[in-house]
């Protein structure tokens, strides 16, 4: 990697107002990065495949259990209800013990909770599959906030946002993974037994994978490269650690306009996709295939965003764009829906996933931006919760408004929510508090 010589006591230009350090005298970028990187969005993906594999074939897991559809609903609710509650007891645990003990943690509890669900093999076990998706439940909260941090210890400043839309990468992919596996491994048969034999097949492979990533977490998984990549993060190493407190960061975060407000227009978009997945009368059969096609563009747009932050650092021009972009698919889907033309449904399904999933990394970039030199993991976390907010709240809202006046409405209540969104990403202030640190230590 490349060295940067610091002039030795070089004053930070952020230590009035950030309660920084003197920068470090060197910066390099790791050869490692990049295998902790991968690793996580690896053990992101498995977890992120342990949510959906359920919902994906939803009516095999009734026949299989005899319980309700709702029941297996649940089973993926579960990862929402478990998040909230427990973000800021492991947003603290992160900035009191590090990153490795939170990557240790959240890859063995994935571990645990896939060999748990090997104990449900039968159909009056269903309580035993409970407890092993509430144990990856756990395991989702520390993982799902942890891109930006990871990007930000490991990587440089011209690299850390394509470095976060990796990350992220990893769980849109198992998300798509659980839509495609799961229905060609469990084949919709009567037969109990036959169906418990493809079921243990699935859970075992499941385990067996995500056993394989705890012990290279174990093996590879580091706290930190051995010198900061980047200024702005030698800078808040070099910070005492008695001067950092976790409530006063919570505070300084909940009095910050700006993250406030980003935190709201994500909620707003991020969950919308989650509502938006609704077929053409007489296709409902396609459901779950709109669904995938929304992921799977998504996927490419959080890559894409990442790379295009890096290059240009336009956070705020991204955003509003994106936020633009998505309200007019979201207003073609809305008026095309009802036309009967299924391939044009794809398409613009297509464009709202590469927009509204691309805008993941986006969010957790951008908010480490504002918010520096507090935690990524606390501002990621917050975000995350605004997400889950919105997400049920929108879905019980349209739900509602569907049933009650149609299809349509209820798409209007998302453009109508979105349209809100962007006109507050306009009063967001591009106070881009990272890369000023980066850029004043450079010239310094």
């Amino acid at each position: 990697g490349v060295v940067l010589q610091e002039p030795a006591g070089a004053p930070s230009p952020l230590t009035a107002a950030g309660g920084v350090g003197d920068a470090a005298a060197e910066v390099q970028l790791s050869r490692l990065r990049w295998a902790v990187l991968l690793l996580f969005s690896s053990y992101s993906l498995c977890n992120a495949f342990q949510w959906i594999q359920y919902g994906s074939i939803n009516n095999v897991f009734v026949r299989f259990y005899g319980v309700s559809a709702f029941a297996i609903d649940w089973l993926s609710m579960s990862y929402m209800l478990i998040y909230i509650p427990l973000l800021f007891p492991v947003a603290w645990l992160l900035e009191k013990r590090g990153l490795r003990l939170i990557a240790l943690a959240g890859s063995a509890l994935n571990a645990m909770g896939a060999w748990v669900k090997l104990g449900s093999l039968k159909p009056h076990l269903f309580p035993v599959t409970v407890l092993g998706q509430v144990i990856c439940g756990l395991a989702q909260v520390f993982i799902l906030g942890m891109p930006s941090r990871i990007a930000s210890v490991w990587f440089g400043s011209q690299e850390v946002s394509t470095a976060c839309s990796i990350a992220v990468f990893g769980n849109q992919l198992g998300i798509a993974v659980g839509f495609l596996v799961p229905p060609v491994l469990i084949p919709n048969v009567e037969d109990v037994e036959k169906l418990a034999y493809h079921i243990s097949i699935m859970f075992f492979m499941t385990a067996g994978v995500a056993s394989a990533l705890f012990i290279l977490v174990i093996i590879v998984f580091k706290e930190k490269p051995l010198n900061p990549p980047s200024q702005a993060q030698a800078m808040i190493q070099s910070r005492p650690a008695a001067e950092y407190s976790y409530v006063q960061s919570i505070l300084r975060l909940l009095r910050n306009a700006n993250f406030l407000l980003l935190m709201v227009t994500y909620g707003k978009l991020l969950h919308l996709c989650e509502c938006v997945c609704v077929s053409p009368q007489g296709e409902e059969a396609n459901a779950g295939r709109i669904g995938l096609t929304i992921i799977l563009s998504g996927m490419t747009g959080a890559l894409i965003s990442g790379i295009w932050l890096d290059k240009t650092k336009t956070y705020k021009q991204t955003t509003l764009v994106v936020y633009i972009m998505s309200l007019v698919g979201m207003i073609v889907y809305t008026f095309t829906l009802s036309l009967g033309h299924l391939w044009v449904v794809f398409v613009t399904a297509g464009l709202l996933g590469f927009f509204m999933t691309g805008y993941l990394p986006l969010g957790f970039e951008f908010a480490a931006e504002l918010t520096y030199p507090e935690s990524e993991g606390t501002s990621s976390g917050l975000l995350n919760v605004s997400a889950q907010i919105f997400g049920i709240a929108l879905t019980i809202s349209q739900g509602q408004i569907i049933d009650r006046f149609g299809t349509k409405a209820g798409n209007l209540l998302l453009c109508s929510v979105l349209f809100l969104g962007t006109i507050m990403t306009a009063f967001i202030k591009a106070d881009l508090r990272r890369q000023q640190a980066n850029l004043e230590n450079e010239q310094t």
